[in-house]
């Protein structure tokens, strides 16, 4: 199930809020933990148990980490099993595969002979937002140990905590200290319930009437055989557009929903596309996963206090296995590893050089470095982001095909709505500073918005969520 569907808007969402707000608030974390339960067992009611799995360990490890008098072997020994099992699930259903296709193409490359994989890794099924929830059960139990939060109240507050639906499957990861004393006890206000209900509209009609029809754009010259250069450069604009609008989409329609029932959830986005170094970048996008990597890999690292080769080493792996995270595949790897080479040399830039560049000079070299790297994301294997970027490079006349694919992707409609995202991303204030008050005619907005994309949306058809596969 996701948000921008009709089964949700028109029947497990006013169901799920009507239920919330008529039980007893004593009641309210156990059925807001129930409803999460079916929402994410929508799509395979089996996932349920992965995630019932995961969250009972770390429960559990946090009992033993909390108790008063367990020694520290024994509080380390609590947080292994939590870091261990997490990572393990996490291992065996996304990296399986990759794991196993790559060690048989090491054996032929050594000469060892073709090494068959177990046919049942054939049949893993992803668990949706898998990525998020481990994270973000696993980051309890380390918070404990390091002293950063107190043990839950009771068992179904954790469970509400691990499972909340809003930001299940593609976050903001949140944790459990900034949310430990919403649990016990929240606000309900019609003035916050407005103000939820405000952002999620306006996060719906970004992702309908902004996010999926650039992935339209993205999605033609992706897979094309063959594009010219303005083409290829059309096409991955676009899908730095999709990808902000879609996942940013859903940060406003989580903290919109959370809102909606009392909830304050972390921004995820800071209009990142007004970065002007890869540095900056990082601190206005996916701030939640981004701030996590910092805190639980790179500084205990060691971060920027064992020397300067160190550091720049740091930088590197914290971005190589993000981009791991983000998927099973080469491509991602690259993704991460240019990341991380671009950081390290920012890094040595303003240590070393200390010439700082012009701020339009900075914004138009991180614009550039993204877009390039937006390729590695997008393209399905490392020999389509290469191709694709010779062809960005104007070493392909994309022929025929080209001819054929310039007059669909620069008709006046979708030049116009690249236009609208590039004034969006780039000049006009984000959705957060936008609502941060609601007035009258925000409200307004947003139900015109809502009522427009429910009529778009139900001639786009099904467009899952970019980072539900994550």
């Amino acid at each position: 199930m996701v948000f921008s569907s009709h089964i949700f808007l028109f029947w497990f969402l006013p169901i799920a809020l009507l239920l919330y707000y008529a039980v007893p608030k004593s009641w309210r974390s156990l059925t807001l933990t129930l409803q999460s339960y079916v929402f994410y067992g929508w799509w395979n009611p089996w996932f349920t148990i992965l995630m019932l799995v995961s969250t009972l360990i770390d429960y559990l490890s946090g009992l033993v980490i909390s108790r008063p008098g367990a020694s520290q072997k024994t509080r380390k020994a609590a947080l292994i099993t939590s870091v261990v099992s997490n990572l393990s699930l996490l291992g065996f259903f996304k990296y399986a595969v990759f794991f196993s296709e790559n060690v048989g193409r090491l054996g032929e490359f050594l000469g060892l002979g073709t090494i068959a994989a177990p046919d049942f890794l054939t049949h893993i099924i992803l668990p949706v937002g898998i990525s998020f929830y481990t994270f973000q059960s696993m980051s309890y139990a380390i918070d404990l140990y390091r002293g950063h939060a107190e043990p839950a109240r009771s068992f179904v507050d954790f469970a509400c905590y691990v499972s909340m639906y809003p930001q299940l499957v593609a976050g903001p990861i949140v944790r459990y200290g900034s949310v430990a004393d919403q649990l016990k006890e929240r606000s309900h206000t019609t003035e916050g319930f407005v103000a939820g209900f405000t952002r999620f509209n306006f996060g719906f009609a970004k992702k309908i009437l902004l996010a999926n029809p650039m992935g339209k754009i993205a999605d033609l010259c992706f897979e094309a055989g063959s594009l010219n250069a303005p083409l290829a450069w059309v096409g991955v604009l676009a899908y730095a557009f999709q990808i902000y609008f879609d996942f940013s989409a859903y940060s406003d329609m989580a903290i919109g929903l959370g809102r909606m029932m009392g909830f304050r959830f972390v921004e995820n986005f800071e209009s990142p596309y007004k970065a002007r170094s890869l540095t900056e970048f990082w601190r206005r996008w996916h701030i939640s996963l981004s701030t996590f990597l910092r805190d639980y890999l790179y500084i205990p690292l060691g971060g920027n206090q064992k020397g300067r080769g160190r550091t720049y080493a740091n930088l590197l792996l914290v971005m190589l296995i993000g981009g791991f995270w983000h998927g099973a595949q080469w491509t991602f790897i690259f993704w991460g590893g240019i990341h991380g080479l671009s950081l390290a040399f920012e890094r040595w830039w303003r240590e070393q050089v200390k010439i700082p560049l012009p701020g339009w000079l900075g914004w138009l070299v991180t614009t550039l470095v993204l877009l390039i790297t937006w390729v590695f994301f997008r393209a399905e294997s490392l020999e389509v982001a290469l191709n694709y970027l010779s062809s960005m490079g104007g070493m392909s006349m994309g022929g025929e095909t080209a001819s054929v694919l310039s007059a669909i992707v620069f008709e006046p409609t979708n030049i116009t709505l690249l236009i609208a995202c590039g004034a969006v991303a780039w000049f006009l204030p984000n959705t957060q500073t936008w609502l941060r008050e609601v007035n009258g005619w925000k409200v307004a907005a947003g139900l015109v918005l809502i009522s427009v994309s429910v009529r778009v949306m139900g001639l786009q058809g099904f467009n899952p969520f970019l980072y539900f596969q994550f």
